[in-house]
């Protein structure tokens, strides 16, 4: 096992099958050919090459075609597999007609080959990543909806805060990923554009100025963008792409981090998809650890080192660089195979996901009325002022703890509090958590309305 993703233990769970075949080398060389095959076509179609050298070059691309034993020796004798491909067109063509093959790959270099097979991966993983954010976003609104009023703690610090929803919770991480969706469309304008300029990236092999017409008209082909200019060392689109997938899966990492914390023993509040065995321990048999949370978790953190390393990449020499730009052939295929990976357990754990609205109440319930203390200052500053009932309910707060009273006894005991003038039943209200979750239910509302 050369990586978590080839192996045939661990490949489906930090990879996907989708995700796999995108960033093989069977469709990496099969864009190749299509960009090879495509350039042949659109040069015969405006006079550039023969109309027989391109019906050759079309039929000869495809990958059943290629020798991937002659590439890979090939490949580690040129230090590039664009041109073991190239070699292969030309000598299957000559083979028809001596002569013929030597028009392919006209006014091409290997990176504009590579560059732009590249581009066509991402643009299928993108595709797969909108689909994942799409069952990701539908199964929230769920969840929101279900859960809009169900009462549980925030917590601030690992402490407990005040009351709120776990549809409020659920909402902010639906609202997370519909701007996650946002970023994806603002970046296909960017990303999705053709690789064409030959070595210098100034399409200086293509006469009689149709240059940019062939750049044009191969863009129309391969469904990409024209570029405004080479890019062959600007990598600020690739860049772009995995700084995006480090966002996409640190939100799933969030979303992770909360589940962990709240299938904790003490605290059950969720718990993973069940079923059996799922999450077991070898030794212990009570145990249901949080699994999904688990990959996700080390996907993501794996996703954002690797990212960086793109930014690495960006720093490349003159028109074509020396080094940088393999960083890329290294770290891509990993980052989208992690980051679809990453996206699909998080997408099965928020369909899944078990929640238990009678732990979240009854946690509301640790602090025998402390989870309501500022709503109580809050009550009592309009007669005492803030400040002053801000320190005296701190006082009532820690005497709770150390007397183990409820709050709400402490408050009707209190000489300040009955002069401040609230009633018994006043302070009753004030210590319902169910009356102190803010707007939570609104909030909800509104992220559903705008997610709709």
């Amino acid at each position: 096992m050369s990586s978590v993703t080839d192996s045939v233990i661990f490949r489906n769970i930090f990879s996907t099958p989708a995700i796999s075949s995108i960033w093989s080398d069977t469709q990496r060389t099969s864009y190749y050919l299509l960009f090879e095959a495509s350039l042949a076509s659109v040069q015969a179609d405006i006079g550039i090459i023969p109309r027989q050298a391109a019906d050759a070059i079309l039929a000869f691309c495809h990958v059943t075609n290629i020798d991937f034993d002659e590439l890979r020796i090939q490949t580690e004798k040129i230090g590039y597999p664009v041109l073991g491909v190239v070699k292969q067109i030309v000598q299957n063509v000559n083979n028809l007609q001596p002569g013929l093959g030597e028009w392919a790959h006209w006014g091409a270099t290997t990176q504009d080959v590579t560059d732009t097979a590249t581009i066509l991966q991402l643009r299928d993983t993108l595709n797969l990543i909108s689909e994942a954010l799409d069952a990701i976003t539908s199964d929230l609104r769920s969840l929101c909806q279900t859960h809009k009023a169900t009462l549980m703690v925030a917590r601030s610090n690992l402490q407990q805060a005040v009351p709120m929803t776990f549809g409020f919770k659920m909402a902010r991480l639906l609202a997370t990923f519909e701007r996650h969706k946002q970023r994806l469309a603002e970046i296909k304008s960017r990303l999705l554009v053709l690789e064409f300029g030959g070595a210098a990236g100034t399409l200086a092999t293509i006469k009689d100025g149709r240059g940019l017409e062939c750049q044009a008209a191969l863009a129309k082909k391969l469904g990409l963008s024209v570029p405004e200019i080479a890019w062959h060392t600007e990598r600020d689109r690739i860049a772009e792409v995995g700084g995006f997938f480090a966002l996409l899966t640190g939100t799933c990492a969030k979303f992770a981090m909360d589940v962990k914390l709240m299938m904790q023993t003490e605290v059950g509040e969720v718990s993973e998809p069940f079923y059996p065995h799922r999450g077991s321990s070898s030794t212990m048999p009570q145990k249901r650890n949080p699994i999904s949370s688990v990959y996700i978790t080390a996907m993501a953190a794996t996703v954002r080192q690797l990212s960086a390393a793109l930014y690495d990449a960006m720093v490349e020499d003159h028109e074509r660089a020396t080094g940088p730009w393999e960083i890329e052939w290294i770290v891509l295929p990993q980052i989208c195979t992690l980051t679809h990976a990453a996206l699909l357990k998080t997408s099965e754990l928020i369909t899944g996901l078990e929640v238990h609205s009678g732990a979240m109440k009854k946690n509301l319930e640790i602090t025998r009325g402390g989870v309501v203390s500022e709503a109580v200052m809050m009550g009592l500053a309009p007669k005492l002022g803030r400040q002053f009932a801000h320190d005296l309910v701190y006082e009532l707060c820690r005497r709770s703890v150390q007397e183990d009273l409820p709050l709400l006894t402490l408050l009707c005991a209190d000489d300040k509090v009955r002069e401040s003038g609230l009633s018994k039943e006043e302070l009753e209200g004030l210590c319902d958590p169910a009356n102190y979750t803010g707007l939570s239910v609104e909030m909800v509302d509104r992220v559903l309305a705008a997610t709709s």
